[in-house]
């Protein structure tokens, strides 16, 4: 499927033809939908018959073979975690680590014994034809060994081979990784294509959008999990705090993270910590004389609260909540870094040294 947003990019890569790269980089933020570009791309190359708008058919062997999952000259390179739980961790899913039937914790890296496979994978001649489409998604998620042996096969690729890397995160990449591929780079939405999807029934609330920082797809995904009801409750806790108790609070946020509606939800320390960010740069913003970005329908609060604080405070509680970020997903005490974060928070929007 082609969004609305990336009909022109499609066809820019529709009309390369034989011109078309042997390895290409698609980059952007998250939730703007690389990879379903990228899976249609390896679909219309692998294809014995594309339509004239320069889809896969769908009917042919080949397009069986993919449909069902079991093309063997589709090679998807995905951490372990992703693949077992069909998420596409470069374009609006977490990585998260999910767990096999012996209870170990799947990897959210992608490993070299992966890329050991693929290169064994691409030793032989393609199955179907000549032509093999590789898909590297979150192309980050390597580190520098796995890195350096996928760099291998960019330099010398096998002929027929296309490789599809995807990122939201590009300056984790090797430099020569980037260097080997025609790089594709993806920006916020706007206008037209953006103003029709929001018309369509499964669009997301405006407010999710908004959190999103306009990301189609990844407003999607959060609507989809429940995510505004958690959204509701976050903006309550945090318009309430000024007057509350810190601490009381971090204890609540920490039952909640563990409840069966953050579960379902999948929403964890990481994104908790996101939503903090994003509420203290509107702060920070209304306060230096700009808008509410990511949390338009509470500009009265943020405006109420922005009154209270300096651009010195707002800016040194942004870079602590950067610090808190870097380490959200292993948090050594979940309790105490929520404390951590809310009095750090609960000091720039009260002048006090709580």
């Amino acid at each position: 499927m082609i969004h609305p947003w990336l009909q022109e990019t499609w066809q820019r890569l529709v009309g390369l033809g034989a011109r078309l790269p042997h390895a290409l980089l698609f980059v952007g933020p998250e939730g703007l939908g690389k990879r379903d570009l990228a899976d249609a791309l390896a679909a219309r190359l692998l294809c014995a018959a594309p339509g004239a708008d320069g889809h896969a058919c769908g009917h042919c062997a080949a397009c069986q073979l993919r449909l069902s999952g079991n093309h063997p000259d589709l090679l998807p390179v995905v951490p372990e975690a992703d693949a077992a739980s069909g998420k596409e961790a470069g374009d609006g899913d977490d990585a998260g680590e999910g767990e096999g039937g012996s209870g170990k914790k799947k990897s959210s890296q992608i490993r070299i014994e992966q890329i050991r496979d693929l290169q064994e994978a691409l030793a032989v001649t393609g199955h179907q034809s000549s032509r093999r489409v590789i898909v590297v998604d979150p192309a980050e998620a390597m580190n520098a060994f796995t890195a350096n042996a996928l760099l291998k096969l960019l330099e010398e690729p096998p002929e027929g081979c296309v490789f599809l890397l995807v990122s939201s995160a590009p300056r984790r990449l090797l430099p020569t990784i980037r260097s080997r591929c025609q790089q594709w780079s993806f920006s916020r939405p706007a206008g037209e294509a953006v103003a029709q999807w929001l018309s369509a029934p499964e669009a997301p609330p405006a407010d999710l959008l908004a959190l999103t920082g306009g990301m189609p797809l990844a407003a999607q995904r959060l609507a989809r999990n429940g995510s505004d009801a958690l959204l509701r409750r976050f903006v309550k806790d945090l318009a309430q705090l000024p007057a509350g108790d810190p601490l009381k609070l971090a204890g609540q946020w920490e039952s909640w993270l563990k409840s069966k509606e953050a579960l379902a939800a999948g929403f964890d320390m990481p994104q908790l910590v996101e939503w903090m960010q994003r509420w203290v740069t509107d702060l920070a913003s209304l306060r230096l004389g700009g808008r509410v970005r990511f949390f338009p329908g509470e500009d009265g609060v943020i405006a109420a609260l922005a009154q209270r604080t300096s651009v010195a405070a707002v800016t040194n509680c942004y870079n602590e909540l950067a610090r808190i970020r870097r380490v959200a997903q292993h948090p050594l005490n979940a309790r105490l870094m929520l404390e951590d974060m809310l009095l750090r928070y609960a000091r720039a929007v009260t002048g006090t040294r709580r």
